[in-house]
C-alpha cells in the first residue's frame, strides 16, 4: 500500500475587509474589550470604595493589579502563542476573561477585587498580542494589513479613551459590578467569531522551541517591578526604600534575563532580532508614541474634571477629537508611508508629535479649542507612527514569530504609557499639589495647575520627539504599505 502524506490545509486569507468582516469584527472586539477594562472602572473608584470601604491606596491597585499584570506577562503569552498556537490562545484568553469577569459578583473585600483584577490583566495578556498577529494572516496583501492594523489601533484606542465614558453611563443605571460582568457577553461573542472566522494555525507555522521557563520568568519579573516602580515613585517618593528596591530589583532581572537569553539556545525573545533597525526602531518609536498619549490623557483627564469642574461624561466626550481624527487620519498616514518610506513617514509623525505637546504647553490656559486643535494634530503623529511602526515591526519579524513581534510591539507600548503616566503625575505632584483636592478649585490653584501643564507638556515634547524621532532615523525606506515583499 502507498501511504499517503496529508499537505497541511493553507491558511485563510481574504481579499478584502469587507470578506473578512466576520473575524476582523471579533478581532477587533477582542482588542476593544481589554482596552476598555483598562480604564472602564476609573469612574467607579469612589463607589467602589464607598461600598468595599477601602482606602485610597486600595483603589489605586484596582487599576494597578491590572496594568502589572498585563503589561508583565504580554511577551510571555506571546512566546506561547508562536509555540502552541495563536488562536488556540487567544480562545483560552477569552475564555478566562469571560469567566473571570463573572466572578466579580463574588467579590466582598478590595483584595478581592484586586486580586480578580489581576487575573483579568493576565487573561487579557494572552489576548491583546495574538489579536494583532491574527489579523496580519487574515491577509496576504500589505495595504490590506495597513488597514486592518488602522481599524485595530481605532477601536483600541477609542475603547482606552471611552472607558470613563462607558463607565459614567453605566453607572448611573445599575450597579457598579455590571461594568466587568458585560465583559462577558462581548467575550464570548469574539469566542464565536474567532473561532468560525480565523483558520487554525499550521505546524509549520509555529516554532517548535521550547517554551523558555527561566527567560519568561526574567521578563516577568523585569516588567512587573518596573512597572512598580513608576507606581511606587508616585505614590512612596522616588528616593523611598521600596521604590529603590523595585528599581534595582528591575535592573537585576533585565541583566539576568539578557544574560540568559544571550546563553540559552532556544531563548524566548532572540535578541538579535534588535540588530535589525526596524525592529529596534519600532519599538523605540512605539514607546514615545506611548508617552505622549498616555501622558496627555491623564493630564487632560485632570484638567476637565478638576480645572475646568466638567462631569466625567462631559470630560469623556471632550476626547472625541482624539476619536475622530483617528479614523480620518488614515489617508494621511497612508499617503505619507506610500511617497515617503517609513523612516521619513516616522519622522513627520514624532514632528507632529513633539510640535503638539509644544502647542499644549500653551493652549492648556487658551480654553478647550486651542486644546483640542493641539490634540487633533497629535493624533495625526500617533496614527503615523503607530500604525507604520505596528506594520514595519511584525512584517520583519519571522513568520513563526509574528506574536512575540506583537507581543514585543504592546509591551513598548505598555512601557511608554508607564512612563507617560508618571512623568505626568509627577511633575503635577511636584510642581502644584500632591493632593488634588475636591468640588471646585481656587483661583490660586487653577493657576498653578495650568503652569505645572506647561511645563509638563514642554518637556514631554522634547523626550516624545527625542525618543520617537531617534526610533525613526532606524527604519527602512519601506514602502510596504501597498507593497508585498
Amino acid at each position: 500500500m502507498t501511504a499517503l502524506t496529508v499537505q497541511p490545509a493553507p491558511a485563510r486569507t481574504y481579499s478584502s475587509l469587507r470578506a473578512a468582516w466576520i473575524p476582523l469584527f471579533a478581532l477587533c472586539l477582542a482588542f476593544f474589550v481589554e482596552m476598555v477594562d483598562n480604564t472602564i472602572l476609573t469612574i467607579a473608584l469612589p463607589t467602589i470604595g464607598r461600598d468595599l470601604g477601602s482606602g485610597t491606596t486600595a483603589l489605586q491597585w484596582v487599576t494597578g493589579a491590572y496594568s502589572l499584570t498585563f503589561g508583565g506577562l504580554l511577551l510571555t503569552a506571546g512566546s506561547m502563542a508562536d509555540r502552541i498556537g495563536r488562536r488556540r490562545v487567544l480562545l483560552w484568553g477569552l475564555s478566562a476573561f469571560g469567566v473571570i469577569s463573572l466572578a466579580v459578583v463574588l467579590v466582598e473585600s478590595a483584595g478581592e477585587l484586586i486580586a480578580l483584577r489581576a487575573a483579568l490583566g493576565l487573561a487579557a495578556a494572552a489576548m491583546a498580542p495574538i489579536t494583532n498577529s491574527l489579523v496580519f494572516r487574515l491577509f496576504d496583501d500589505q495595504a490590506l494589513r495597513m488597514r486592518a492594523m488602522t481599524l485595530m489601533i481605532v477601536v483600541g484606542m477609542s475603547g482606552f479613551i471611552l472607558g470613563p465614558v462607558i463607565g459614567g453611563s453605566v453607572l448611573t443605571h445599575v450597579r457598579w459590578e455590571w461594568l466587568l460582568v458585560v465583559n462577558a457577553p462581548i467575550a464570548l461573542i469574539a469566542w464565536i467569531g474567532v473561532r468560525i472566522g480565523v483558520a487554525a494555525d499550521r505546524p509549520e507555522d509555529l516554532t517548535t522551541d521550547r517554551l523558555d521557563l527561566p527567560g519568561a520568568f526574567f521578563s516577568i519579573t523585569t516588567i512587573g517591578l518596573a512597572c512598580y516602580t513608576l507606581t511606587s515613585g508616585i505614590e512612596h517618593g522616588w528616593l523611598s526604600l521600596v521604590t529603590l528596591g523595585s528599581a534595582v530589583g528591575a535592573l537585576l532581572a533585565l541583566a539576568a534575563f539578557v544574560r540568559h537569553e544571550r546563553r540559552t539556545a532556544e531563548p524566548m525573545l532572540d535578541l538579535k532580532l534588535f540588530s535589525n533597525g526596524t525592529v529596534r526602531g519600532a519599538a523605540i518609536a512605539q514607546v514615545g508614541t506611548s508617552v505622549a498619549m498616555a501622558g496627555v490623557m491623564f493630564g487632560l483627564i485632570l484638567h476637565y474634571q478638576y480645572a475646568y469642574g466638567w462631569s466625567p461624561m462631559k470630560a469623556g466626550l471632550a476626547n472625541l477629537p482624539l476619536i475622530v481624527t483617528m479614523i480620518l487620519a488614515t489617508p494621511i498616514s497612508e499617503g505619507l508611508g506610500k511617497r515617503f518610506g517609513h523612516r521619513i513617514a516616522c519622522l513627520v509623525g514624532a514632528g507632529l508629535l513633539a510640535g503638539s505637546l509644544a502647542g499644549l504647553s500653551w493652549g492648556v490656559d487658551h480654553g478647550y479649542v486651542a486644546i483640542a486643535a493641539s490634540v487633533v494634530v497629535m493624533t495625526v503623529g500617533l496614527r503615523t507612527v503607530m500604525t507604520i511602526c505596528a506594520v514595519a515591526l511584525v512584517d520583519a519579524m519571522p513568520a513563526n514569530r509574528t506574536s512575540i513581534g506583537a507581543a514585543l510591539n504592546d509591551t513598548a507600548q505598555e512601557v511608554g504609557t508607564s512612563v507617560g503616566t508618571a512623568v505626568v503625575g509627577t511633575l503635577i505632584a511636584a510642581l502644584v499639589t500632591a493632593t488634588l483636592p475636591a468640588g471646585t478649585w481656587s483661583s490660586d490653584l487653577v493657576a498653578s495647575f495650568f503652569h505645572g501643564e506647561r511645563v509638563t507638556y514642554a518637556a514631554l515634547a522634547v523626550i516624545v520627539g527625542l525618543v520617537a524621532g531617534a526610533g525613526a532615523l532606524t527604519l527602512t525606506d519601506s514602502r510596504s504599505v501597498d507593497e508585498a515583499h
